[in-house]
């Protein structure tokens, strides 16, 4: 979202649609349009048709760095690597709830000469090549061992969402003026579509190609031991596509001035200090407003009652479910997931938007429990050869479509509520803050639920001539090597499970009369103070 509130832009009478009459010398020849209206939206297309076939790519590059972050954990479980490093490695997930940090730098600094988005769009795809093609040279070796480097692993990978969640700052704000006046709505649609696109080509398409058995069931003839790729050679293709992709837009691609807002006088952009400043200040007036402060609260807290989702894929894998059996599910779940914001927008555009948001969260927490059901029984579907019937992977979809809905529920009613409090003055501010504190309020209670749930599982040591009792990271050798083995007595994720549905039914009362009397306040209890 762009931070443009103390800020005024130049008006350009070009591009307006109130500009009527053409000038020619000192005739004045007014403009006829005797195009059809069918002709008409063809040529809005046209006119921007360059422009969003390159914010739609854009938005596809910052998708795939997400969907290999989204893959790494499924390549780890398969590794039997532990669920406190999990947890380090959830940390690369945090710069896209964190981006309002630094948003309003990004958006007050920059060389007006070299264009305000691309100043910080092409240093910042390029760092996300670079990043690619060193990881590509040493990727396999940290992975393909017993115990790979995580926190190598962790800095690379936070690097390459930084640097994405930093492109997607310019790039929204290079689509307000990218595209044309009429068409600038296409920018949304552009950043949905792109992403998801770009996540999926990520995680879905790499974990099937880098499966062996995958491809070579459905893509060979001859088996072999490994897939069509390695995460690698995967990451070694799509760094030589950003270094394209990003000089073809540094050299080709330019950014209309004239659109941009006044520049100092050496053309060194404007004084970004004060701009600087008088952002933070506003998000610190809005956060301080006792309402949004209450809100705030409840965002953070509000998903505390689901943090054992963030294991459920995990301990699938665990029971033997194949990693990309696991991503091609999200195949069938993609239209799903498109059709329900547009589903359940009719029902949350009404005065009281957070009613669907407490009806699908006690829906979320009997999803808790019915999901560690699941967990649970998957081992009594798996055959004698080791694979899972399809009749188990059409229950699994059925239950994660359900889950779907409950999610999307809460997520909708939330975005609609957000949308109706938002100060229209200060409108993408307002709205950012909101979603981004909404978005760190999801990240924060996985990567505690990662962490803990290791130390919560009681293993013994059976069997063998060892004297170790308990079965941990320290003594799991050592059990082993004394001919023993490590039995699991207690599943810390099933206490996890229960823990959660405590603290959601508790969040429920606590918190459920705030919610309701919150959406009851008149809006302008929520307009910040000028």
């Amino acid at each position: 979202m762009v931070y443009d509130a103390t800020r005024s832009r130049k008006k350009d009478p070009a591009n307006t649609s109130l500009n009527l009459e053409e000038s020619n010398g000192n005739n004045h020849t007014p403009l006829i349009d005797d195009k059809p209206p069918e002709t008409r939206k063809m040529s809005w297309w046209y006119q921007d048709r360059s422009s969003v076939l390159l914010l739609l790519f854009l938005y596809i590059l910052q998708g795939i760095p997400l969907g290999l972050a989204g893959s790494i954990p499924m390549l780890l479980a398969s590794k039997n690597v532990d669920y406190h490093q999990q947890a380090i490695f959830s940390f690369v997930f945090w710069p896209f709830s964190l981006k309002l940090l630094w948003a309003p730098i990004v958006d007050s600094t920059y060389f007006a000469k070299f264009g305000r988005r691309k100043s910080w769009l092409v240093p910042t795809q390029y760092c996300i090549g670079l990043v690619m093609l060193i990881l590509s040279y040493g990727l396999d070796s940290i992975l393909n061992t017993s115990n790979p480097n995580i926190l190598h692993l962790t800095i690379c990978f936070f690097i390459l969402n930084f640097c994405a969640a930093t492109q997607d700052i310019a790039v929204d704000g290079w689509a307000l003026t990218m595209l044309s006046k009429k068409n600038v709505g296409l920018a949304s649609t552009c950043n949905s579509v792109g992403q998801t696109a770009g996540y999926f080509l990520g995680y879905v398409v790499f974990l099937a190609l880098e499966s062996a058995d995958f491809c070579n069931k459905y893509l060979r003839i001859e088996p072999q031991t490994e897939g069509v790729v390695t995460l690698a050679s995967f990451m070694y293709f799509w760094s030589i596509v950003f270094f394209v992709t990003t000089t073809f837009v540094m050299l080709f691609k330019k950014e209309d001035q004239q659109k941009h807002e006044e520049v100092n006088e050496d053309g060194s952009g404007p004084v970004g200090t004060n701009g600087i400043f008088a952002a933070y200040k506003l998000l610190w007036k809005i956060i301080c407003l006792p309402n949004v402060l209450q809100y705030v609260i409840i965002l953070l807290t509000v998903k505390v009652g689901f943090a054992s989702e963030s294991l459920v894929g995990l301990k699938l894998i665990e029971s033997g479910i194949h990693k990309e059996s696991l991503a091609l599910l999200a195949i069938p779940m993609t239209p799903l997931q498109i059709m329900l914001p547009l589903l359940i927008a009719k029902y949350t555009s009404g005065p009281k938007p957070l009613d669907i948001f407490l009806k699908a969260f006690r829906w979320r927490i009997l999803f808790t429990m019915w999901l560690a059901l699941l967990v649970y029984i998957t081992p009594l579907f798996k055959e004698e050869d080791g694979t899972y019937p399809y009749s188990y992977f059409v229950f699994v979809l059925i239950t994660y479509s359900c889950h779907q809905v409950a999610l999307y529920c809460m997520f909708v009613s939330m975005m609609a509520f957000n949308a109706k409090i938002s100060d229209p003055r200060i409108g993408g501010t307002y709205m950012t803050l909101l979603n981004t504190v909404a978005n760190l309020g999801g990240n924060w209670p996985s990567t505690l639920a990662l962490w803990f749930v290791e130390d919560l599982t009681t293993n013994y040591c059976v069997g063998g001539k060892s004297e170790i009792q308990y079965c941990n990271k320290d003594t799991k050798e050592a059990c082993i090597a004394a001919g023993g083995k490590c039995d699991m007595s207690v599943d810390g994720y099933y206490i996890e499970v229960v823990v959660c549905v405590i603290l959601g039914i508790g969040w429920l009362f606590w918190k459920r009369r705030t919610t309701r009397r919150l959406q009851e306040l008149d809006p302008e209890r929520w307009k910040c103070p000028t």
